[in-house]
């Protein structure tokens, strides 16, 4: 510690060598601490501070403003008073058929739904009013563990990994398992049952407890080719044949029905690539009457130039429009991305384009006539994710919520839903 403080107080604070620049703090920055104020602006602490007192904001209440970003970012038109739960009518039109038929709810999402983290938020409340069970669709074989149901494959009776499985071919992995008929189904992936890395795989037993300790499922459903058959009793299905399955659903017959479809590292641009047919008919015959798409905040550490962003909003707008021609009569919600922190010179901040990507969201979702819930504005704005940290609601990469923050934002968005009901 002494040589480093020697190497600041007596070097300079930028040293340029050959095409790169090495740079170090003053001693005076090193021995004095950054106010929260300094850190943040007066409307994030406000804003942070409404958070940290109530579970539930409205996302059209909350416009902080923003710190001038580092690089040039063309001005972008939003129109802030229109509230955008207009564009669910469909789907709250459905709730009134809940006690009689099932209403099923698909979130797509990246990494931050992962585990079923937000889902099984959105999932509860809409249950608890409306009626429902189960955790709704799963993957055959389960490669990411899940808050809300336990896993376990088995093949000849004996117990397998996920990898062990069936071969799983993924619409957003990479590019050797993915498939050029686009038959992926609803969930974005398949698993053979005749291809595997351990002999009997045309012979599986699947056992999916519920973690959760809400009201068991009353029935199973198996998305499959018709090669495939299968038998269940309690928690565990038995499926025996060659052909294709698309995912498994603990349900019931009426109520709601909500799936969570993480898609780790995806930056939603995928869906052109799944066949229209099969979405078409999932979507038809399961009474899917309310899609949400959350996605973004993948395309943030790795571009840094406006029309870059432009582009992977105007894919995501396509992959919009494409799931519209598979669902006409379906509401559409969009949920963007959270505050995302980067570092520069040893400060972590708000990557510059987290802003401007949220505007240009929340204008293609108006545009296309869909609903838009703002992660970033409802956190706080600029900077939020630094306090979110602090109370141990963010991890320490600056990008994901924790458990805690993610039943937090997961709780705000359910009860947004729902209040857009009761206005």
């Amino acid at each position: 510690m002494c040589a480093l403080g020697g190497m600041c107080l007596v070097l300079p604070h930028r040293v340029e060598v050959g095409s790169r620049t090495l740079r170090w703090p003053t001693l005076t920055e090193v021995l004095t601490s950054p106010s929260r104020e300094e850190v943040m602006d007066t409307d994030t602490i406000e804003a942070i501070e409404t958070i940290e007192g109530a579970d539930t904001l409205a996302v059209q209440t909350l416009s902080p403003e923003e710190k001038a970003a580092p690089v040039a970012i063309p001005h972008v038109q939003v129109d802030s008073t229109t509230d955008s739960r207009v564009f669910l009518a469909a789907f709250y039109a459905s709730l009134q058929e809940a006690p009689n038929r099932k209403i099923r709810v698909v979130h797509y999402g990246d990494s931050q739904i992962e585990e079923d983290r937000m889902t099984v938020q959105i999932r509860e409340h809409l249950q608890d009013r409306y009626g429902g069970r189960g955790v709704g669709l799963m993957p055959l074989a389960q490669t990411i563990p899940s808050r809300s149901v336990q896993q376990r494959l088995y093949m000849n009776d004996r117990l397998v990994s996920p990898q062990q499985g069936p071969r799983r071919y993924i619409v957003y992995g990479f590019k050797r398992d993915q498939r050029a008929d686009g038959m992926y189904g609803p969930m974005g992936q398949v698993a053979l049952m005749n291809d595997s890395l351990v002999k009997g795989s045309e012979d599986i037993m699947t056992v999916c407890t519920p973690l959760d300790g809400r009201p068991a499922y009353t029935r199973w459903q198996v998305f499959a080719d018709t090669s495939v058959h299968y038998s269940h009793s309690g928690d565990t299905v038995r499926l025996s044949g060659n052909g294709k399955v698309y995912g498994l659903s603990q349900e019931s017959e009426t109520g709601i029905i909500v799936d969570n479809i993480a898609m780790r590292g995806c930056l939603g641009t995928v869906f052109t690539r799944i066949n229209a047919e099969q979405l078409r008919r999932f979507y038809a015959e399961e009474n899917v009457t309310l899609i949400i798409m959350q996605f973004g905040g993948n395309a943030i550490p790795s571009n840094h130039n406006p029309g870059t962003i432009q582009a992977i909003v105007s894919g995501l707008r396509e992959q919009v429009q494409y799931l519209r021609t598979c669902a006409p009569n379906t509401s559409f919600l969009f949920i963007g991305p959270s505050d995302i922190l980067t570092q520069t010179d040893g400060e972590w901040q708000t990557y510059p384009m987290v802003p401007y990507m949220d505007k240009l969201l929340r204008k293609m979702a108006m545009e296309e006539q869909i609903a838009y819930f703002s992660l970033y504005r409802w956190m706080g704005g600029s900077g939020s994710m630094l306090r979110w940290q602090e109370v141990g609601l963010a991890g320490s990469d600056g990008v994901h919520f924790t458990r805690a923050g993610a039943r937090k934002a997961g709780n705000a968005v359910a009860e947004w839903i729902l209040e857009g009901i009761e206005n």
